[in-house]
């Protein structure tokens, strides 16, 4: 069920979420203290935890709840980055990188807790998350990223290449990295039942109210719809890789700071008793150690759910369908020339150097980029971290280093060959890692 007034992608989770009655769109002028723009789960999530501090709050959101990223995505629920390591993170920001590393080391159970707490139903299933390693080499870089995990807090664990082929039901992979705090979810029903959680904390929401741009006007900010205005002390851009998707001189310092590279999701028909009984019968999320990442999971119906990303546009729904269904009978030979019912895509924000970036853009400006593939459970977990800064934490205590954005040398050239550096990327699998 769909808003018949939005073209959503052919996701699998827009066919199978109930849609709530939708927003209305932004008519007049309005006040709040705080402005949110964007309804995905940064947005969301920072918008329901300043309304919880008794913040009066407007959120808007250019088309729906959940239509970009947030709606999206594969649903995995991982309590990591994509590349980044902890350590890093203390390296480069001192103490605030030591807090940054302990909340992502505990992002899934936020967004589990989080999910039962406000009692959101979206089909939640934390059974942990694998990262399998595709060669001995990425073993040796898994075990040093368990116990670097480990340090600051985080459920990692070590699993040989035995537990890995009970867990996976294949001898695919050597062992890995797993997490038994994540798991996952139905990303448009977690976008959806966040906004259903906003409303009952007071917040107001607007849909189909592009903001065209904001300024400062006296001691706060005004920004402008179509067809209204918000007036607000603060705000928050909550918009990652689709700020310059619908307005593109919205906010250049941001959209400029991320190139957005194209993932395709898809999803297969239910698979059988038999078969699930075999291949990942605990129905953990898996995504493995390849910069061109097998991963996959089931839902809620027993679908299988995974996808992959090929360079160019021109049949790229055809393609990367084939070979993702190679890469799935190459792991999984009963699965050979498996259908796929759904195929989507849509934006992934990547930093160039892989981290979470967070910038006080103005006066009571924030926001925030860089998901990398990561999005689910840092952009829920960094959203309420966003809502104490907001508030008026310290910035001595909080868990957000913040930085200025800078734009990405020859941004226009560097989202045309996104693909080629992607795919430079994947031919580093082959590559045994340098281990210290």
């Amino acid at each position: 069920m769909t808003d018949t007034n939005i073209e959503w992608p052919p996701s699998l989770w827009a066919a199978v979420t109930p849609a709530p009655e939708p927003a209305p769109a932004l008519k007049d002028d309005a006040e709040a203290d705080i402005l949110v723009i964007g309804g995905g789960f940064s947005g969301l999530s920072t918008a329901l935890h300043l309304a919880k501090r008794g913040r009066q709050v407007i959120l808007v959101e250019a088309r729906a709840i959940g239509w970009g990223a947030s709606g999206r995505n594969n649903g995995q629920v991982i309590p990591t980055m994509s590349t980044a390591e902890p350590d890093a993170f203390v390296q480069r920001f001192g103490e605030a990188g030591e807090r940054l590393a302990r909340l992502i080391g505990q992002s899934a159970e936020t967004l589990f807790r989080l999910a039962e707490t406000e009692g959101i139903d979206c089909e939640a299933e934390q059974t942990g998350w694998f990262q399998p390693a595709h060669s001995p080499g990425r073993l040796r870089l898994s075990e040093k990223r368990v116990k670097a995990w480990q340090r600051f807090g985080a459920a990692s664990e070590l699993l040989d290449a035995q537990a890995s082929a009970k867990l996976l039901g294949s001898r695919y992979w050597f062992g890995g990295m797993f997490n038994p705090t994540g798991g996952h979810i139905n990303p448009l029903a977690l976008a959806r039942g966040l906004a259903a959680a906003c409303r009952r904390h007071g917040v107001t929401i607007y849909e189909q109210s592009p903001v065209i741009d904001y300024k400062r006007e006296g001691d706060g900010w005004r920004a402008r719809c179509p067809q209204g205005s918000v007036r607000a002390h603060a705000v928050v851009l909550a918009t990652n890789a689709y700020t310059d998707a619908l307005e593109s001189d919205l906010e250049p310092r941001i959209s400029h700071s991320v190139v957005p590279i194209l993932s395709w999701q898809m999803a297969t028909e239910p698979i059988g008793d038999n078969l699930r009984a075999e291949i990942l019968p605990g129905r953990q999320a898996v995504s493995d150690t390849r910069a061109d990442l097998r991963f996959f999971r089931y839902d809620a119906r027993s679908r299988l759910i995974t996808g992959g990303s090929v360079l160019g546009t021109r049949n790229a729904a055809s393609r990367v369908t084939a070979r993702t269904r190679e890469n799935l009978a190459a792991a999984f030979p009963q699965l050979a020339g498996i259908d796929f019912t759904h195929v989507w895509s849509g934006r992934v924000g990547m930093t160039r150097d892989r981290f979470p970036h967070f910038h006080r853009l103005g006066p009571d400006l924030w926001s925030w980029t860089g998901c990398n593939g990561r999005g689910v459970a840092l952009s829920v977990a960094l959203g309420r971290e966003l809502a104490s800064v907001v508030d008026g934490k310290p910035a001595k205590e909080t868990a957000l280093p913040l930085t200025e954005p800078k734009p990405i040398p020859f941004h226009s050239i560097a989202r045309r060959i996104a693909p080629l550096i992607l795919a430079w990327y994947k031919r580093r699998d082959h590559a045994e890692p340098k281990l210290d």
